[in-house]
C-alpha cells in the first residue's frame, strides 16, 4: 500500500511539473521587445510538402536585441520561410535580401505591454488549474485507498502532503509570472 502511496505522490508531483513546463514553454513564445529566436517556435515550413518546424530548416539568431535573422538552409525555400513566418501571425514583418530574412522586432506600446501581462496571467491560471486537478485526483485515489483498508489519520496526512506540494507547485507558478511580467514591463 504504502508503493501505491509513493506512486499516487509521484504521479501528482510529475503532473504538476508537466503544467510548469507548459507555462514555461507558452511564456517562451510571448515576446517582451526583446528578440529571442523561441518567438518563432510556432512557425511551420512547407518543405517539400511536409509541414516543417522553421528551427529544422534553418538558422535562427539574434544579432542585436531588436532583430531576429533567418537563415534557410536551402536557398529555394527562402520564400516559403518567409510566407511561413508571415502566415504564423505573430506580428512580424519579415524582410529577405536574397540569403537572409532579417525579422525587425518592434518595441512595444504601454497599451501591448498591458495586454501582454494579461495574456501571461491567464496562462497561469491555466497552469494553476492543472495543478489544482492533478491534487484533486491525487486525492480522489487516496480515497478510494482509504475505502480499501488504508487507515483513516494516515490518509489525512497523505491528503496534507498532496496540499502542500500543491502549494509548492502553486508557488512556483506565482514566481515564473512575476519574472515574466518584469520582463515585459521592462522597458
Amino acid at each position: 500500500m504504502e508503493e501505491e502511496i509513493q506512486f499516487e505522490l509521484d504521479s501528482a508531483k510529475e503532473s504538476m511539473q508537466k503544467s510548469i513546463d507548459r507555462l514555461e514553454n507558452e511564456l517562451l513564445k510571448i515576446r517582451a521587445g526583446k528578440a529571442n529566436p523561441s518567438m518563432l517556435s510556432s512557425v511551420f515550413v512547407d518543405y517539400y510538402g511536409a509541414k516543417t518546424p522553421l528551427s529544422q530548416v534553418a538558422n535562427v539568431s539574434t544579432p542585436d536585441p531588436r532583430t531576429l535573422s533567418v537563415q534557410p538552409w536551402e536557398k529555394s525555400i527562402l520564400q516559403d520561410v518567409s510566407k511561413a513566418i508571415t502566415d504564423a501571425n505573430l506580428g512580424l514583418n519579415p524582410q529577405s535580401n536574397g540569403d537572409i530574412i532579417m525579422i525587425s522586432i518592434p518595441p512595444l506600446t504601454e497599451e501591448r505591454r498591458t495586454s501582454l501581462v494579461k495574456q501571461t496571467k491567464g496562462y497561469g491560471e491555466e497552469a494553476k488549474v492543472a495543478i489544482r486537478s492533478a491534487r484533486k485526483d491525487a486525492n480522489d485515489t487516496i480515497k478510494k485507498m482509504q475505502k480499501d483498508g488504508l487507515p483513516e489519520d494516515r490518509a489525512k496526512t497523505i491528503e496534507g502532503e498532496i496540499q502542500d506540494i500543491t502549494a509548492s507547485y502553486s508557488a512556483k507558478v506565482d514566481s515564473v509570472l512575476v519574472e515574466k511580467e518584469k520582463d515585459i514591463m521592462t522597458v
